[in-house]
């Protein structure tokens, strides 16, 4: 459950590092604290940054394990990177707050900075008391076995940068995060759009060769963080024939709204082969 990870490179990562508090992460994936509690495994956040959700959801009862090469660094040095990704955020809500901010703290951006800075306290905090918890590694690839969590949450990077996942990367990144999620259980990616709030041109297609690989997607509304509904996409990896869902209905418990029709099989298309 908790593998010894290999070396990383000393270097820090091309993305931006955020620490962002329990309660962005359940408006940004669609969740509630009660689901997070009565989950019946772990949770995988990836990249998990220097967000506090690992050390705030165990008060919950719910156990995370949170994956990202910057961890490599330490918690000291990516708490740093983290200070720097908060300046960012306050500039960008400096120039654009209804982008950027809920309706209700669009006069208090303030204190939703400060939810970033008490996150990463906590962030830094826990994984200097519990490393095992915070695993040096990055996607495509993951030291984790098969059907590990019952949880799995990635944000802010396989969409939000393309020029660091171009499609084909999105394609074996997202086919990792479904093998290291149980069957029955669900994997949540947010946000669907780059930097520039640009949405994925190719997610119909990308849809299409994860069915082609036996996922199956749906996308979601949440209320979100931000201006407008968020969409999260929510895969399902197959369970293997004859074994046996999640107890309860068919969306076990992730139930949510639609926001696409279901899609039939087809085949995975040319640029993801």
């Amino acid at each position: 459950m908790h593998p010894t990870a290999p070396p990383r490179p000393q270097a820090a990562p091309p993305v931006l590092v955020t620490s962002r508090p329990l309660d962005e992460y359940c408006a940004s994936f669609g969740l509630t604290r009660a689901q997070l509690g009565h989950l019946s495994g772990p949770v995988l956040d990836c990249p998990g940054g220097a967000a506090a959700l690992a050390a705030e959801a165990r008060a919950l009862g719910c156990e995370v394990l949170a994956a990202d090469p910057g961890y490599a660094l330490g918690p000291d040095r990516l708490a740093a990177l983290a200070a720097d990704g908060r300046a960012v955020m306050a500039d960008a809500i400096r120039r654009d707050p209804r982008r950027h901010l809920p309706a209700d703290r669009r006069h208090r951006p303030e204190k939703y900075l400060r939810s970033w800075d008490r996150a990463r306290h906590l962030f830094a905090a826990d994984a200097t008391a519990h490393p095992e918890r915070y695993v040096a590694a990055a996607l495509p690839r993951l030291p984790f076995a098969d059907g590990t969590f019952a949880l799995t949450l990635s944000s802010y990077l396989l969409f939000a940068y393309p020029a660091v996942f171009g499609p084909a990367d999105q394609l074996r990144a997202l086919r990792e995060l479904a093998r290291v999620t149980a069957p029955g259980g669900e994997v949540r990616i947010h946000p669907l759009y780059d930097e520039r709030g640009r949405p994925c041109p190719h997610l119909t297609e990308l849809r299409a060769a994860l069915r082609h690989h036996g996922i199956t997607s749906r996308v979601l509304a949440t209320p979100g963080t931000g201006r407008r509904t968020a969409r999260v996409l929510a895969l399902r990896p197959q369970a293997p024939r004859g074994a046996r869902g999640a107890p309860g209905n068919a969306d076990g418990p992730w139930a949510a709204p639609r926001t696409d029709p279901p899609g039939g099989r087809s085949e995975a298309p040319g640029m993801y082969r």
